[in-house]
């Protein structure tokens, strides 16, 4: 990623009205929007977005939680480092259970409040690099920077020192 390319947001939810709030707030972001699962799938497919809200409702059953479950489980098939905060008003405490059982990393309870979901959004993308970074890292992370069992280190310095106190 250039630093100059903006961070990939999706949002997955089917009021118009929500949708139009959210781009407005999230502007820091690239923010994709979806209305239902298959363009929610689509676009993950397509985009690899690092943190997705996931509007539980969505149609065909707007009222129940069928689909956002099963985008759900979609997205995160697809793509099991992708951050989904499920956002719903439906049974909250149960949907809310359910759905970190499943894999999401975060659940929000609608109303939306712009700001508390803005922090869990800029918390989910902080989450996500770090992770991307300690992956990377550790694919450069070869048998001789390995010291002490489980540490590691490029320092010479300290490599001096483990060596020591493995010998002893």
């Amino acid at each position: 990623m250039t630093s100059d390319a903006k961070p990939k947001l999706l949002i997955v939810e089917d009021d118009e009205g929500l949708q139009r709030q959210l781009r407005w707030a999230y502007d820091d972001y690239e923010v994709l929007v979806a209305s239902d699962r298959d363009a929610a799938i689509n676009l993950v497919r397509s985009t690899e977005p690092a943190v997705v809200t996931l509007d539980l409702g969505l149609p065909p059953d707007p009222d129940g939680v069928s689909e956002g479950f099963a985008a759900l489980e979609n997205i995160l098939t697809l793509k099991p480092d992708t951050k989904v905060i499920v956002a719903s008003g439906h049974g909250a405490r149960e949907s809310a259970l359910r759905a970190i059982a499943s894999g999401a990393y975060d659940f929000y309870q609608k109303p939306v409040d712009i700001d508390q979901l803005g922090l869990i959004v800029r918390r989910a993308f902080q989450l996500h690099e770090i992770e991307c970074e300690n992956r990377r890292l550790e694919s450069q992370v070869s048998e001789n920077r390995t010291v002490l069992g489980t540490m590691i280190t490029a320092a010479p310095e300290m490599m001096k020192v483990a060596r020591t106190i493995e010998r002893v």
